[in-house]
Parts: structure tokens; sequence; C-alpha cells
């Protein structure tokens, strides 16, 4: 047997049957690329899905990572560490908000924001409790995200959803967003600025102007999904800051930690102050080791010139896109380095990220017709050409 057989026969009997992954074990990472288990190498153009920011093994990260791990890793948060206060002011920096919760998920950072909306209300006693989110979002696995989570295919299957969440509105459709906000029993708006899941679908100016105008008329609470689209992913920090707009709460991970597992809930210090200890926590949430990461990689993404290159690079990946022509090719879009390019239907999709794949090029299907690239935010120009010459050849094949 190969060394990867031996990967997966022990994996297909001892882990559960949750994903079904392609006959790869990747081994080891370096910069953009990633080595598998049999000594092939790929150009990685999904980042763990938007989370290796700084890619693999950067000194940045690896050096926090070994500096902490050699001091403490855990400590619970019955005490005080540097490393959280260190990050929560790179994630609040420059923004309306104020305070951080820590978890270690984006499925946390939501449920987060979630509780702490009903809290906030509950503290004030008002009756506002209901949850509002668009069709085709994604806000993670638990229950309460998942019923969140506007598509059938993911909560379905767990019915008795939880009560008061389950409330969608189609994306960027400002009348039906109206609508669904008149509830006076409406807490929060939940929303990403860019549909991951759904597609790579960029909510319009007018809706998040709209959304944000809405949610303070009424006195509910604004709460962003920032969790695919955060920590420089779009060209700026966070995706908000292209609006104009500014949330009462923020949930965030992937990117934050370049790699390690944390995740985020902001809040301004007014919706915030509804906490008391007790209401909400983790053990994990908040360690030293992940905040100690997660610091560096944001100060790293913070330095100048880094997101501007960002934009750049996000905008030539677009530009190329484009240059691919084909009839069931239909659309490109994105931000930053969150891209998608939507073809006409899920087999052609597939056809293109197995040939790619193939090839060496680590692409994603998302929408079940769009092929997303969220690539780490140090990809090169050169390294882009180098895929879309070969997306080029598999287009056309195809």
């Amino acid at each position: 047997m190969s060394n990867f057989d031996v990967i997966k026969e022990r994996d297909k009997k001892y882990f559960m049957n949750t994903y079904s992954p392609v006959d790869i074990a990747f081994v080891k990472g370096e910069g953009c690329y990633l080595t598998d288990s049999e000594g092939k190498t790929y150009l990685d153009f999904l980042a763990g899905i938007a989370v290796n920011a700084l890619g693999y093994n950067h000194p940045i990260f690896t050096d926090a990572l070994i500096e902490q791990a050699k001091k403490v890793t855990v400590v619970s948060n019955y005490f005080y560490s540097e490393p959280r206060g260190l990050i929560a002011e790179q994630l609040v920096k420059g923004t309306n908000l104020g305070k951080v919760f820590f978890g270690n998920s984006g499925a946390e950072a939501n449920e987060c924001s979630i509780k702490l909306a009903r809290k906030y209300f509950y503290k004030r006693g008002e009756n506002k409790y209901k949850i509002v989110s668009a069709r085709q979002s994604f806000h993670g696995r638990t229950l309460a995200t998942v019923t969140a989570t506007g598509q059938e295919q993911y909560n379905k299957p767990f019915a008795p959803l939880p009560g008061g969440i389950g409330i969608y509105v189609p994306y960027n459709d400002e009348e039906a967003l109206a609508k669904a906000l008149g509830d006076k029993e409406v807490a929060a708006l939940l929303i990403e600025p860019i549909q991951g899941e759904g597609g790579i679908m960029p909510a319009t100016e007018s809706y998040m102007k709209l959304a944000r105008e809405l949610t303070k008329k009424n006195g509910q609470l604004l709460i962003l999904d920032e969790v695919q689209t955060g920590a420089g992913r779009t060209g700026k920090f966070w995706a908000f800051e292209h609006y104009g707009i500014e949330p009462d709460v923020v949930s965030a991970a992937k990117g934050i930690g370049g790699g390690f597992p944390i995740s985020a809930c902001l809040a301004t210090d007014e919706v915030a102050e509804a906490w008391t200890p007790g209401d909400h926590g983790t053990t994990f949430g908040s360690a030293p080791l992940a905040c100690a990461v997660g610091y560096a990689v944001c100060k790293k993404i913070r330095e100048p010139g880094f997101m501007e290159d960002v934009t750049r690079k996000g905008e030539y990946l677009r530009a190329r896109l484009k240059e691919i022509k084909h009839p069931k090719v239909k659309e490109v879009r994105g931000m930053g380095l969150i891209d998608g390019m939507e073809v006409e239907d899920e087999a052609f999709a597939k056809a293109i990220y197995n040939d790619m794949l193939s090839k060496g090029y680590i692409l994603n299907v998302c929408g079940h017709k769009v092929m997303r690239f969220v690539p780490p935010l140090i990809i090169t120009e050169e390294q882009i050409d180098e895929m879309i010459e070969e997306l080029k050849k598999t287009v056309a094949s195809l």
C-alpha cells in the first residue's frame, strides 16, 4: 500500500463520514504551495477556504506559534493574558466597535452574535428576539447558526429548528428587507457583506446602506458575518469599510488566525455591556496561544501597503478571469481576493475543478456553479498568471 492508501484506510475506519474528501492527503506547505503524501506539489487558490492568509510556513505565523507555545498555551478565562488584549485591539482598530469575545470557529462567533443580540434586548426589557438573515447565506453548523443559514440543504435534516431565527429574505432585495425588518419582534439582521458559500455574491452599496438605515430606525441591531471576508480579504481589514457603514456586531474567524483556530465576536461598547459574567463562555476561546498567533497575523495584515497590495492583486485576478471566453462562463465578480467565476451549471463547474486539481491547482466550487478563488493574500501576479493559463486550457477543453 502507498503512504496515501494507509492514510485513507485509517481515516475511513475511524473518522465520521461528514465530508467527501478527494484522494489527496497534504503533508506540508510552503508559501502558496502544498505537497501531498506522494510528493506532488499544488498551487493553492483555496487557502483552507480563505483561512491561510499568509500562506504556509510563513515566519510571522510559525515564529509566533513557537514562541508562545514555549511560554503558555491555555490558562482558562479565570485569568488575564496579554495576547488577548493585543489581538482585540488589532481587531477593533479604526472601527466603531469596542469589545471582543473570542471563540474557536466562525459558527461560534455567529452563535455569540445571536445570543448577544437577544441578551441586549432582554436586558432592555424589549420583546425583540427574531433574527432575520438572507437566502443562500451560510452562518455555521450549530443548531442556531445552521437555522440562520438560508439554505435548506444545510438545515432541513435537523428539524425541528430553534424558533425565531429562520426568517429569510432574498439577498440584495431592498423591498423584501424593509418588509421583514418591519416586524417589531425582530432583534437583528444577520448578513454577509459578500455571500461566500452562496456563490461569491457581493451586497450592493444601496442594500447595505439600507440595512443600516432600517435597523437603526427600527431599534434593531446590524450583525455582519465577516467570517470569510474579514482580515484584509477584500482589500480592507473589514468588508463593511467598503460600504461606509458602522455595524453593531461583527463575527470573524478564518483569516484572523492565519491557519490557527480562533474566532471573534466584535460589538460596540453599548451592545457589549449587555453581557454579565456567566452569560457566555468557552474553554479554549481567547487562549494565549491562539491570540498570540492571531495578533501576529493581524498585525502583519495591517502593515502599510499590505491590503493595498491585496486590492491590486484582486483587480488583476478578476481582469485575467474575464479573459476566459466560453459560452458556459457567465460572470466574474468579487472584491479583493475573494472572487468567483460563475458558469452555466454544476456539472461544468465540477469538471473544471477536477481537471485543474489533476494539473496541480486547488480551486473550489461554491453556490453549486461558481468557481471560488480565495488564495493566500501573499499570492503573486506570476502565480495568478500560471493558474489562469492552465484554467484557460481547461475551460477550452471542456
